[in-house]
């Protein structure tokens, strides 16, 4: 990035896979990028380590139980970084001067208060926290937007789409995206087939190393779901303009089909760190750690139509989507709720999708005109899931 100013990073999950990730390409670049706010959520050993690999002027932890540890072991480091706990703590930080830059990373609700803290600062927001714009994506938009803030995506399909449109500011010349799926690790089953997957098998996915909760939304296709709805704040799209494609290479990250019948893909590796590079690097291109792609060696690039019947997840999106208001925030807590459940061995696979359906057909849809609405429905959702998911599996 010549010519640039030392650009200062905040990582918020910063011991999570895109934060490892975020981290390797920060680390490419010592003249133009500085991870200078590191969080993490418990962790306190593993942030301890990733202080002593980056340096940064401030570490924080979410869980304030923590906070003595993570002091003493930056002491113990010798460290000069300073120790922070807690969500407040977490917020400042992405808000103050310590960056200018914030990789929202937190996987969950919980990544949602330092998201906008961040956005209504102004920063340019790396954004790769889904439940951020699911449960306020109208609220982050437009706070993003007064504030000057710059908003790149950085899960592949989205930062797809924003290299494809490349500038594009008239929606009416876009026909259509298209977000790719990898179809998860149970692709091509059928829901026979999936009544007694185990969390293990949810969680081994074919393409990407990610955390549990990602990973079970993969294999769901909520996390598909879930982009639909950013998507659709992120590029002030309908649903109705809104595709996706199952894509087993994943190397065509998604498309965007203008009106004059051209259609934009963007292709790469598999690598969260050429998306992070675009982020940070942003409107320069800069090195990210990732090669080239060599079509010749891939082979063939196969494409078919989700499976709405066996992943009623996505279709479950769409309705959310549809319905607006706070549906897709209760939506995104539900699957929550019912993801953890799976985790623990407490509900079947297919309890999942069964337990958002039930919750969004109970549980009525209100005006989503304030961040207290949305978090009351968040609440409301999530009592349910906990209600339905006590009694254990049902599937």
């Amino acid at each position: 990035m010549a010519g640039l100013l030392m650009r200062n990073v905040a990582v918020l999950g910063a011991t999570g896979s895109i934060g490892t990730s975020a981290l390797d390409v920060i680390a490419r670049h010592p003249d133009s990028l500085r991870a200078n706010v590191l969080a993490a959520g418990s962790r306190v050993d593993a942030l301890v380590e990733l202080c002593r690999a980056h340096r940064p002027a401030h570490a924080v932890i979410a869980d304030e139980n923590a906070y003595a540890a993570l002091r003493d072991g930056l002491r113990d480091a010798g460290l000069e970084t300073i120790p922070h706990a807690g969500a407040k703590a977490l917020a400042e930080l992405a808000a103050g001067d310590a960056c200018d830059t914030v990789v929202a990373a937190i996987v969950g609700a919980a990544g949602l208060d330092s998201t906008l803290a961040a956005a209504r600062a102004g920063k340019r927001l790396l954004l790769a926290n889904k439940e951020s714009l699911v449960l306020a994506g109208e609220l982050l938009v437009r706070v993003a937007r007064d504030a000057g803030a710059t908003i790149v995506p950085i899960d592949s399909e989205h930062n797809a789409i924003f290299q494809c449109l490349g500038g594009c500011e008239d929606r009416a010349e876009v026909a259509r995206i298209v977000l790719t799926a990898s179809g998860g690790p149970f692709r091509g089953r059928n829901r026979a087939e999936l009544a007694n997957v185990t969390p293990a098998q949810a969680v081994a996915h074919p393409k990407w190393d990610m955390g549990p909760k990602i990973s079970v939304d993969s294999a769901t296709l909520m996390n598909k779901g879930l982009e639909v709805i950013e998507a659709h704040h992120l590029f002030d799209l309908p649903g109705e303009r809104i595709d996706v494609l199952v894509h087993p290479q994943s190397l065509v990250h998604s498309l965007v089909e203008f009106i004059d019948g051209s259609t934009l893909a963007q292709l790469g590796l598999p690598d969260m760190r050429t998306a992070l590079a675009v982020g940070l690097g942003w409107p320069e291109r800069i090195a990210s750690g990732v090669g080239g792609l060599d079509l010749r060696a891939q082979g063939r690039l196969e494409f078919e139509a989700p499976d709405l019947d066996t992943f009623p997840c996505l279709r479950l999106a769409y309705g959310a989507l549809a319905a607006g208001g706070t549906a897709p925030a209760m939506l995104n807590a539900l699957d929550e709720i019912a993801v953890s459940a799976f985790l623990q061995g407490r509900i079947a696979f297919l309890d999942i999708p069964a337990t958002i359906e039930d919750g969004l057909a109970a549980l009525p849809v209100t005006p989503a005109d304030s961040l207290d609405a949305l978090l009351q429905a968040d609440a409301r959702a999530r009592d349910f899931a906990r209600g339905r998911c006590g009694s254990g599996r049902t599937a």
